[in-house]
């Protein structure tokens, strides 16, 4: 008898990652796909999942993007104009030089990478916040792309780059774009969990001082975080080059404002905090998954884009509050223990 333990529920033990933000998101994520299941027609078709797997895989990816600067406290508006950047320089790259496409996309991530490292040079360099300085870049970015490219579309693109676009795996249900997003996560897991570097980033994120002292440049830390930043926009650019089949200047809207939403929603829903210092990867995902769902399944009751977009501004906005409140109790807790 002495050896066995009771359950959890009969010692008032509970798992630790029901106690976790990411489990409250799994909750809703069920939930929202029962509602929309039994109030919608075609939700659960395979054409419905499989355009939902599209459109989560780059949301995902824009999330992520949003993170890794959120954890150094900063913000990056510009994602969308980098991201629509680096794949239109991908399209010329393609058409206009025929570039094979395995190098293409290294060129293009490495353009991302060198855009973000802009962001995160000027940022520590001035001192100014990187809401200011990714504003004023968003502007650049896009200004000068449509300036180059006069506002010109690359269409004609390699059929085998389009055609992993529009793949179906597993019975035509789920998209190739969503399997890449995925094992991003697990890639951004791994380094910031068991890494050196993630380690680094995420100590220089939560208390800079104190992680100067301990010999980490926290100024090549912040820098970082935009590179990568970058990394992930120019491949959330490729991935949507690849779903509609072009490079088109408008595909993010106007100077990429129809990233901005689900790149803020995803982290902070997730339990990224605003003030730096903590990422949550798999917490990030879901969240996406969960402006995706909703955001579907709005559309699909005919609920017009002024009230989805109310909605969705509502969630951002209680997400914001969550997070201060998460925040308060966090040092609350620091302070007591």
């Amino acid at each position: 008898m002495g050896g066995i333990k009771p359950p959890f529920f009969m010692n008032n033990k509970i798992p630790n990652f029901v106690k976790t933000n990411q489990f409250g998101l799994l909750i809703l994520v069920i939930v929202f796909i029962c509602i929309f299941s039994f109030s919608t027609d075609g939700f659960t078709s395979r054409f419905n999942i499989y355009a939902l797997s599209r459109v989560v895989a780059l949301d995902i990816m824009i999330g992520l993007a949003m993170m890794v600067v959120i954890l150094t406290g900063g913000l990056n508006l510009s994602l969308g104009a980098l991201g629509v950047s680096a794949a239109m320089f991908g399209g010329w790259c393609m058409e206009s030089m025929g570039i094979p496409i395995s190098i293409t996309i290294i060129l293009v991530l490495a353009f991302g990478s060198f855009l973000g490292w802009i962001n995160g040079f000027v940022t520590v360099r001035t001192g100014v916040h990187s809401f200011i300085v990714t504003l004023a870049t968003m502007s650049i970015y896009f200004g000068f792309m449509t300036l180059l490219t006069e506002a010109e579309a690359f269409r004609k693109l390699p059929e085998a780059f389009t055609d992993f676009g529009s793949l179906k795996l597993f019975n035509k249900y789920i998209s190739p774009l969503l399997i890449i997003s995925v094992l991003t996560c697990f890639v951004l897991y791994y380094i910031f969990k068991y890494t050196d570097i993630g380690r680094k980033l995420i100590a220089a994120g939560a208390n800079p001082d104190a992680a100067e002292l301990s010999g980490i440049s926290v100024d090549r830390m912040f820098i970082y975080c935009h590179m990568l930043s970058g990394f992930l926009a120019a491949l959330a650019g490729i991935m949507l080059t690849a779903r509609i089949g072009a490079a088109i200047p408008s595909m993010a809207g106007h100077l990429g404002f129809d990233w901005l939403l689900p790149a803020f929603l995803a982290p902070v829903l997730g339990g990224t905090l605003l003030s730096g210092g903590k990422v949550t990867v798999f917490g990030t995902m879901l969240g996406a998954i969960l402006v995706t769902l909703i955001n579907n399944g709005l559309y699909l009751i005919d609920v017009g884009e002024f009230w989805v977009r109310f909605f969705l501004g509502i969630i951002l906005l209680g997400a914001v509050l969550l997070d201060r409140a998460r925040e308060y109790f966090t040092v609350k807790n620091s302070i007591v223990s």
